[in-house]
């Protein structure tokens, strides 16, 4: 019997042994455990504010540039490829220049005639001029000389602003990088004819990755609280080890609506010296306000949102209570109760009611 009853306390040993590994090294936790993660307490604390926000890393105005074609014709030369760096005025691709080069030769021919014909005639205006005022020819001989002279005269401006046009036309044959910046696409090749107009598509576009900023989505509950010149912080998905730091530039007074939550753009200044950043990346920004002292707080998980409310479950008698509340500001683990809880009371992360 004694024997018996030490096999059966070697065993109930055995398998808590067993249990308490197996919650150990599983992750699940025990019911002691749970309960210690999923409840917490409303109590005072200083808060190092914060606003998050997400964003979305974009081009600044004038930092992108898409290059059409100013003058129709067969690409000759495309010696870029998207990646590439190119400076302000590097010539990035070449047009078909035939037939531009022979309209400016034609252009300079006639200009040279006319310039001929106006020469000639203003000395037969000079003439006739002198002439006139001593009264040795015909005031109606007088007139034709000068109307002449003034036709030529004309003459030469035309054929002057059709010289600058066709030399204008083969200029844009050779097209140049309007901007300092890194080839983003290329939308032609070599042997292929591009057209103009306003309907023409650009065919390559350079973005200058120097002048970045990310447009960061505040929360309209948040945006009383972010100033321009407030220092920020971000990190994406590609280097989520790197806290990139900025600061805050503009704050766009129209709002963003998405999902009946109301947003404004806020844009955070970049430096992308190290070239880790591309456009359309997802940002996690972080906004830096002040401090406050002795606020009421409760981790960020309990506040749930619906719709444009927040609220909470509060624990009472060993029941949740859903309960509306209004936030102030927060940091990356704690957020400030302006109304709705007190202090002492347990909260709870999730609806515990919620199997």
């Amino acid at each position: 019997m004694k024997r018996k009853t030490i096999i059966v306390l070697v065993a109930a040993v055995a398998v808590a042994l067993t249990l308490v590994a197996f919650y150990a090294n599983s992750g699940i936790q025990s019911p002691k455990q749970e309960e210690k993660f999923r409840i917490a307490k409303v109590v005072r604390r200083d808060l190092g504010a914060s606003v998050q926000a997400t964003g979305i890393v974009k081009a600044m105005v004038g930092a992108e540039v898409k290059v059409g074609a100013r003058t129709p014709g067969k690409v000759v030369n495309l010696p870029i490829n998207v990646g590439d760096r190119v400076e302000q005025g590097q010539v990035i691709a070449t047009i078909e220049q035939d037939d531009l080069i022979a309209r400016v030769r034609l252009q300079e021919a006639i200009l040279a005639e006319v310039k001929a014909e106006h020469s000639r005639l203003a000395k037969d205006f000079e003439r006739d001029k002198q002439l006139h005022e001593t009264k040795s020819i015909s005031v109606q001989r007088y007139d034709l000389t000068e109307a002449l002279h003034e036709i030529a005269r004309a003459r030469v401006l035309k054929a002057q602003a059709e010289l600058d046009v066709a030399k204008a036309q083969l200029s844009y044959a050779t097209v140049v990088a309007p901007i300092k910046g890194t080839v983003a696409s290329v939308n032609t090749v070599q042997g292929e004819t591009v057209t103009t107009g306003l309907t023409a598509p650009t065919f390559i576009k350079i973005i200058d990755l120097d002048r970045l900023e990310v447009l960061a989505y505040v929360d309209e509950n948040d945006v009383g609280n972010v100033k321009v010149g407030q220092e920020a912080s971000f990190t994406v998905a590609a280097h989520p080890s790197t806290d990139f730091k900025g600061r805050i530039t503009s704050i766009y007074p129209s709002a963003t609506i998405q999902d009946n939550v109301v947003y404004y753009l806020t844009s955070v200044s970049v430096d992308n010296r190290e070239g880790k950043l591309m456009p359309d990346m997802t940002a996690n920004v972080s906004i830096f306000l002040d401090r406050r002292k002795g606020v009421l707080t409760v981790p960020n998980q309990t506040v749930q949102r619906e719709g444009s409310k927040k609220y909470v479950y509060v624990l009472h008698n060993e029941t949740s209570e859903k309960r509306y509340v209004s936030t102030g500001w927060k940091d990356s683990s704690y957020t400030e109760i302006l109304d709705g809880l007190k202090d002492g009371e347990t909260v709870t992360i999730g609806d515990p009611g919620r199997k």
